[in-house]
């Protein structure tokens, strides 16, 4: 009851963002996370590196049973499915973000289009234009960083990570959805499996 008073005194509702990733099989994993350790390392980013994936989709303060409902039922057909992983792509200086590219064709952006799409037909706080994403896998950005890059380093490391050849097939091999903590076993809200082939 105080909450609600407090709550209406205030009109402030604290947003909290989740985020619906596709999470890589265990040797997609192992090969993008060398290309990670190495940059982290290079660079002394990270005591603990952050865990590999790709967003399709963030959503403020859902309903999680009802969100998981809707998900579940999108991603029944789905299959396990593959992506391409491209060369890396540096994002706004101020995030100093490195990540791969992630081709935006087949299963994937098809599957993160319908879901943005069922979402806000249902009235989620979803991003409202879902054609405007660019898929990626972060390696190293400003998010729980034990030392932040120089512009200098940020600029030799992106540079450094566009001559590399990251030319790969990556599987895909479920779905998630995450708190947004650097703590792996408490953002975990709820696994997706995918069927096999």
């Amino acid at each position: 009851m105080l909450y609600i008073f407090v709550k209406l005194i205030w009109g402030i509702e604290k947003i909290m963002k989740y985020y619906l990733v596709a999470l890589f099989d265990k040797n997609s994993y192992s090969y993008i996370e060398h290309i990670q350790k190495n940059i982290c390392r290079k660079y002394r980013l990270y005591k603990n590196i952050p865990h590999l994936h790709i967003t399709l989709e963030v959503v403020e303060n859902p309903d999680i049973e009802k969100f998981t409902k809707i998900v579940s039922d999108i991603l029944k057909p789905y299959k396990k499915f593959k992506v391409k992983v491209n060369e890396a792509i540096c994002f706004d200086s101020s995030y100093k973000s490195i990540s791969l590219k992630v081709e935006n064709k087949g299963y994937i952006i098809r599957l993160a289009r319908q879901i943005n799409e069922t979402l806000n037909l249902y009235k989620f706080n979803v991003r409202q234009n879902g054609d405007n994403w660019d898929l990626h896998t972060v390696l190293a950005n400003t998010n729980y960083n034990i030392k932040e890059l120089s512009s200098k380093e940020y600029v030799s490391a992106c540079n450094n990570g566009k001559k590399e050849e990251n030319y790969k097939m990556a599987r895909i091999d479920r779905i998630a959805l995450w708190k947004p903590i650097n703590n792996r076993k408490e953002m975990l809200i709820k696994n997706f499996r995918l069927r096999d082939f």
